[in-house]
């Protein structure tokens, strides 16, 4: 049961909105940290960020993550793996445009690591609850043991007809499947172990590079729209809403699993409990009068949250202590202001 108390962690996806987070955590507790990111211009921000942190902090341009070997000079001489890089948006027109970068990119850096990574005792895959989750219009509990075979049977019936969500749920399935099933092939000939970590939306504040709201990550843009903007129907934001996690509780899931033992081999899902977009907006306008107090019918005693999630592997192998809404809100506003954002 590897596990990684201290060492050098390779973050690929590093400078994306989890990506920036995690690299400042785990320099912060004391890892050095190889980041990729996929040209030299998107490291910039990175090295000015963490140039404090001296050799304990690199980066490693991978320009194309679905090239064969694209990791193998990456890998070398790491003791850890979290592999961030996957594409998370709601665009797509064929579903392959999310599936392929999910499944390709996770085989191409497992296949980098089994090659060129004697050192590695840890890789730790990003999924999503989107994996686990077949939607449904009944009340409804989810645990690790479930998949979104929904999604999967989605895209391979309708194609580019499919709904937006059905393609990125299937993309996050299958590229987590993808980790399993190699993981599974080849554990008879790795020194490492592997643990996925399943988050629901990730809010908080922003530490990545951008210039305007309208450039944020899709989780952050739809918070902002929703409490900030205004932009989301009022109705809706009564009704919008699955599960949330802080991005600062995300990160330090990672540095638990990191860690621990206990979780070599295993699926955790990581959410801070249910929400409705109006129980942010209703936050945020009591915190800030300026903004819109959206659907002031609303009554959080009486929302009807679909799916419950089993919380009982992420308590017992990776305590976190949750922030609360609350928290998460006022210092994500704080974030926005200070950018000048409302």
């Amino acid at each position: 049961m590897p596990a990684v108390d201290a060492g050098k962690v390779l973050v690929t996806g590093a400078n994306g909105y989890i990506g920036v987070w995690l690299c400042k955590t785990l320099l912060e507790r004391g890892f050095s940290v190889r980041a990729t990111v996929r040209s030299e211009s998107k490291a910039t921000h990175l090295r000015k960020m963490f140039a404090s942190f001296g050799d304990k902090f690199e980066i490693a341009i991978v320009e194309d993550m679905l090239k064969e070997g694209a990791y193998d000079e990456a890998v070398k001489g790491v003791d850890a793996i979290v592999h961030c890089a996957s594409p998370f948006h709601f665009a797509a027109n064929d579903p392959s445009e999310l599936v392929n970068p999910a499944v390709q990119g996770t085989n191409t850096v497992l296949t980098s690591a089994l090659k060129h990574a004697p050192t590695l005792k840890r890789f730790i895959v990003t999924s999503s609850v989107a994996a686990l989750i077949t939607p449904s219009a009944e009340l409804h509990t989810v645990s690790e043991a479930d998949w979104n075979e929904g999604a999967i049977a989605e895209i391979q019936e309708k194609g580019v007809e499919a709904s937006p969500l059905g393609k990125y749920c299937a993309s996050k399935t299958l590229g987590e499947r993808t980790a399993w099933d190699f993981w599974g092939k080849h554990k008879g000939e790795l020194g490492w172990d592997l643990v996925a970590l399943n988050p629901p939306y990730v809010f908080g504040p922003v530490l990545h590079e951008v210039e305007k709201p309208e450039k944020l990550n899709e989780s952050m843009r739809w918070w902002y729209d929703a409490v900030v903007g205004g932009t989301i129907d009022n109705a809706m934001l009564a009704v919008l809403g699955v599960a949330w996690v802080d991005v600062r509780d995300m990160v330090e899931a990672y540095v638990l699993a990191l860690t621990t033992p206990e979780v070599s081999g295993e699926r955790v899902v990581i959410s801070a409990g249910p929400f409705k977009l109006q129980d942010f907006v209703s936050i945020a306008h009591r915190l800030h009068p300026q903004l819109h107090a959206g659907n002031t019918e609303y009554d959080p005693a009486k929302a009807v949250h679909y799916t419950t999630f089993v919380m009982d592997k992420q308590q017992k192998l990776l305590p976190l202590k949750y922030r609360t809404i609350e928290e998460m809100t006022r210092d994500t506003l704080e974030d926005f202001r200070a950018r000048g954002w409302f």
